[in-house]
This record gives structure tokens, C-alpha cells and sequence, in this order.
């Protein structure tokens, strides 16, 4: 199991008190220093189940300097949301855990990273 986070965001630091709390067996990776290449995001995407649209940050600065809200959301503009995630790693929702399963959550509730556990 890993987790990206950011050690400034309490959502991250909550998530991983609880999986401590759980004695849970994870290795932590500091995405705004260790940046996943767009492949990475492409993996995390599909464990996800979701669409880079629905990981990215909008409220970020470089959301409204790139004018992400302004772009499509269909599957010609995958890449362009996939490339601005990479470049641009404080637009990617955290925390992320990834679960052993092969699957993953957007882990910024309790409930949230209580279901990674329980996907072993």
C-alpha cells in the first residue's frame, strides 16, 4: 500500500495518524517532491476508476492560471489534464492510497481510508 502526500495538508496527515493508528503496512510518497510521471497518473487513474477532471485541484493558483475549468472533459483532452498533472503536481487530490488489491481511493476521509484497508 502506498499513500501521496502532502505533509502541509491536514486531510494527509489525518490519513496516515489513522493507518498508523491501524498498524497498517504502507510506504509514504511526498508527490510534490517525488512527481509521478504521466504514466503513474495514468495507473492511479485507472485503480482509481476515475477521469483526471475528477483528481485535479481547481482552486490551485496553476488551476486558474492554466484555466483548467475552461477545458474539455471528454477523452480528447485526457492527455492535456494528465500533462497539467504531472507539471503541475499541487493540482492532484490528495491523499491517494493505493490499495494492495490493485485498486485505489482519493483517501480525505476516515471511511475513505478504511476502505483501503479493508481491500487486501
Amino acid at each position: 500500500m502506498e499513500i501521496w502526500i502532502n505533509p502541509a495538508c491536514s486531510k494527509c496527515r489525518g490519513a496516515v495518524q489513522l493507518l498508523d493508528a491501524e498498524g497498517a503496512d504502507y510506504t509514504v510518497r511526498r508527490y510534490l517532491e517525488d512527481v509521478p510521471s504521466e504514466d503513474e497518473i495514468r495507473q492511479v487513474l485507472d485503480r482509481l476508476g476515475l477521469e483526471p477532471w475528477d483528481i485535479t485541484r481547481t482552486q490551485e493558483a496553476a488551476a486558474k492560471e492554466l484555466g483548467v475549468k475552461e477545458w474539455a472533459r471528454d477523452a480528447s483532452a485526457r492527455d492535456r489534464w494528465i500533462e497539467a498533472l504531472a507539471e503541475h503536481p499541487k493540482l492532484i487530490q490528495r491523499p491517494i492510497i493505493t490499495a494492495d488489491d490493485g485498486t485505489a481511493v482519493v483517501a480525505r476521509t476516515d471511511e475513505a481510508v478504511q476502505d483501503a484497508l479493508s481491500r487486501k
